[in-house]
């Protein structure tokens, strides 16, 4: 399995739809960021990326600090670190008053209707949210604003045309909608992440374009398949039938840092994970993501987090768990 597809294989990432949107022409939605609206789009949540998805018509999209775009209909744009976005039907168009943002984001995929009357305008928007530490590799290699076509020849691809059926099915009294649209959500957040990575330019860098090197993303696979593994650069250079200082260099060109500090930080991202999500003891983690000793993973867990497991697991995992349950070494 390629590196892609191991690390989303264990993010738990959820998704919903939060809009079915018609807007007519002129008109002006401001959206804040996304660390605002996160507890009321999904309690408990760490990271939100927020998504609309264009069925119909074009408008125009303003971030802070960067130039404006246009979206067409048939393009998705992704908001992977949840900036605040204006969208509109024209640049001299304001936002309109507040509303009562909390109602209207729990309204769910029924549609919701805004404008002037004009030309129409619409929209799916929605969220995935996800654990940030196992995101991190793919977060942080995309952009502030990430805008993909999803249609060929002008004409509603089967990604698009499922979401739209899956919308209307949501937004129905016919049991199980919501949970066909949530799942639909995630394959287009990753159909989008695998037309993002085909147009990467050649000289791109990035974990992104790391996954797509031949020797890199080889690398990457076999840490992401097994990393509890006793690897060191010999060994999965042996993997990609490379050199050690070949695949270091390029490891490190792509991925700007060497491959033993990144399977250490991915090692402890999933230590967190489990310390966060279940009731396995600390040594049982420690063994799980590579480590034969309790004090070789704490040591390690600290210079990550800043605290040994136990107390991070204390301050953000399962409450109440016994001195047995804990096990391990501080």
């Amino acid at each position: 399995m390629d590196a892609l597809s191991e690390v989303l294989r264990v993010v738990r990432l959820n998704s919903a739809v939060f809009f079915n949107a018609r807007f007519s022409a002129p008109w002006c939605f401001s959206s804040p960021e996304a660390s605002s609206v996160m507890q009321i789009l999904h309690p408990g949540a760490e990271r939100l990326v927020i998504f609309h998805l264009l069925t119909e018509g074009e408008c125009r999209v303003e971030v802070e600090g960067s130039p404006p775009g246009v979206l067409r209909a048939g393009e998705i744009i992704v908001f992977p670190h949840g900036d605040a976005h204006v969208m509109a039907s024209a640049p001299d168009v304001h936002p309109a008053p507040p509303a009562d943002l909390p109602s209207l984001l729990r309204r769910g995929p029924r549609e919701l209707r805004f404008g002037g009357g004009g030309a129409a305008t619409k929209f799916i928007c929605g969220y995935l949210s996800c654990d940030p530490r196992l995101c991190r590799p793919i977060l942080n290699a995309l952009p502030r604003v990430l805008t993909v076509s999803l249609r060929g020849q002008g004409e509603p691809g089967w990604l698009e045309s499922s979401i739209r059926y899956a919308v209307a099915e949501a937004a129905s009294s016919r049991p199980g909608g919501a949970g066909v649209l949530a799942k639909l959500s995630e394959v287009l957040f990753i159909e989008t992440l695998r037309r993002h990575m085909e147009r990467l330019p050649p000289e791109h860098t990035g974990w992104l374009a790391g996954v797509r090197d031949r020797v890199v993303g080889r690398a990457l696979a076999s840490m992401h398949a097994r990393p509890a593994h006793p690897w060191t650069v010999e060994t999965l250079a042996g993997e990609c039938s490379i050199s050690r200082s070949v695949l270091a260099e390029r490891f490190t060109h792509y991925v700007g840092q060497s491959p033993m500090h990144y399977l250490t930080r991915w090692r402890m991202a999933l230590a967190a994970g489990m310390l966060q999500t279940s009731s396995l003891s600390i040594t049982h983690v420690a063994q799980d993501v590579g480590y034969e000793t309790d004090p070789a993973f704490s040591r390690a867990f600290r210079r990550e987090f800043g605290m040994p497991p136990a107390a991070w697991r204390g301050a953000n995992g399962i409450r109440g768990l016994g001195s047995a349950q804990q096990g391990g070494s501080e």
